[in-house]
């Protein structure tokens, strides 16, 4: 061997250190990407980089393998507290012997992590992303956003052009493995979409979206420790892919999630991710929608070149295909779903959004979200006052209707006991061109008070008295398909 080569000597060191590190180690198993390698040994971990310059990463010196460690270190100890520790040197002493710190020349680095559950990795489990995971997922992401720091050149037209223009090369580059003619054909779609989303994008990045993102934010990136999600793994080594628009940050997940099948899933973060960043972002949260599709379709190609350069041939092949998909663009369409308090208008909501690909606004969530709480704290009875119930089906049907002229289909979760709110939410639909259903939902009033004495952790604050108002009301001529809840059924059965 060479040990004058860095390439040789790397290669040397990850070797050294998956056997052991001369017995400072007991090593158990052996992670290995396509930039580096994890060695597994009893509560630790420790990350080395491999020597190699892919294009958009450069690991190819020592001097810029330290580099990445060190930016790897300090951008994932906020998000990660307690999992990454610190950085270490590999040492060769005069003798030829390698350590771990010590004496000697240094000749690579090694960066030192608690170890932490695999399996709770969601890659391992993405059917564990649904119901107030799926939720709390979302809104975390959303606060890590709004407390991430301010890049104003990250994002726009020239962010996302950057790594649209990445992809183009990349996947020609391997046309022999992903078939020529799908490659040139979801670069074609990318880039007529891209351009029709520019001018969005620009306006995005002047509203200050752009910003330190995680950068590679997909299911492989995320654990559950104590029954909360935890980010990792954040992209240190090329500032273009990590200062970004955050809604393409949020896209890499809702791909994923989505690609492995679990659309449920999927709407529960972006449901979750919206009502959190709009008390952030305000409707820039809902407009950003318009540039989704073609967010998704970018992180589909990017995960299709990573997969081929890993030899995975047929799971990038799916890739580009989930990427074409993405950019098959639907009308909208507008459900609206009503009914009294325990109804299980929440619970039907969620059950139908998926197959919509929809967005579910619910009233009670935005309510509390006009009073500046948050979607579990409890209002006070002032805020359930006439003027008020008007004020939060105005925020939501505003809401829904920058989805809808955004493309974005949206289910509404609302009592809806007026005719005049029912009427408001035909006629948005109507405004925007987009396909209206309204269903009622009826249930027994034993099951509805039932339900409502059981909540525990829910947006909704209606108790029994609040039903037994709702019930004494005339709802008026009822125009919506009147169905008995899913709840009610189960119920029944």
């Amino acid at each position: 061997m060479a040990a004058h080569d860095p390439k040789d000597t790397c290669l040397e060191v990850i070797d050294w250190m998956c056997a052991g590190a001369g017995g400072a180690l007991a090593v158990d198993r052996v992670i290995e990407t396509h930039c580096a390698v994890v060695v597994l040994a009893g509560d630790q971990a420790f990350k080395l980089k491999k020597p190699v310059d892919l294009g958009y990463l450069d690991f190819s010196s020592l001097d810029k393998r330290q580099w990445a460690l060190e930016r790897e270190l300090a951008f994932n100890q906020p998000v990660a507290p307690g999992v990454y520790l610190a950085l270490h040197t590999i040492n060769r002493t005069v003798d030829g012997a390698l350590s771990l710190g010590g004496a000697g020349r240094v000749i690579e680095w090694a960066l030192e992590m608690r170890r932490f559950d695999e399996t709770t990795v969601l890659s391992n489990q993405p059917q564990w992303v649904e119901g107030d995971l799926a939720e709390g997922l979302g809104r975390m992401v959303a606060g890590f956003h709004a407390r991430a720091d301010l890049r104003p050149q990250g994002g726009g037209a020239g962010g996302l052009g950057y790594t649209i223009t990445s992809n183009a090369l990349l996947l020609r580059g391997l046309g022999e493995v992903l078939g020529a003619a799908d490659v040139e054909a979801l670069i074609a779609a990318t880039n007529t979409e891209f351009a029709a989303q520019a001018a969005l994008l620009d306006q995005r990045q002047a509203l200050g979206l752009g910003r330190r993102c995680h950068g590679d934010l997909h299911l492989g990136n995320l654990f559950i420790e104590n029954g909360q999600p935890v980010l990792f793994d954040c992209i240190e080594f090329n500032d273009q892919l990590s200062d970004a628009d955050i809604q393409y940050d949020l896209a890499f997940l809702l791909m994923d999630l989505m690609f492995r099948g679990n659309e449920g899933g999927a709407v529960r973060v972006l449901s979750g991710y919206l009502d959190q960043a709009a008390r952030d972002f305000g409707d820039a949260a809902f407009e950003g929608l318009a540039c989704l599709p073609l967010m998704l379709a970018v992180r589909a190609g990017v995960r299709a070149h990573v997969s081929a350069q890993m030899g995975q041939a047929d799971l990038a092949k799916a890739y580009v295909q989930a990427g074409l998909d993405h950019l098959k663009l639907k009308p909208p369409s507008l459900l609206a779903i009503g009914g009294l308090s325990g109804s299980g208008k929440s619970f039907t909501a969620r059950n139908l959004a998926p197959s919509l690909q929809a967005v579910i606004l619910r009233s009670d969530e935005i309510r509390k979200r006009l009073w500046g709480l948050g979607p579990r704290q409890a209002l006070p009875r002032e805020a359930y006052g006439p003027d008020q119930s008007g004020r939060a089906y105005g925020q939501m049907l505003h809401e829904a209707g920058l989805m809808l002229k955004a493309g974005q289909s949206v289910v509404l979760d609302a009592v809806f006991l007026r005719p005049a709110e029912r009427n408001a939410a035909r006629a948005l639909a109507g405004e925007y061109g987009a396909a209206f259903e309204g269903l009622w939902l009826e249930a027994p009033k034993s099951l509805m008070q039932a339900r409502i004495a059981a909540r525990t952790n829910d947006a909704s604050d209606a108790d029994v008295a609040v039903l037994d108002l709702q019930l004494a009301q005339d709802t008026g001529p009822m125009d919506w398909v009147r169905k008995v809840s899913d709840q009610a059924i189960l119920k029944m059965q």
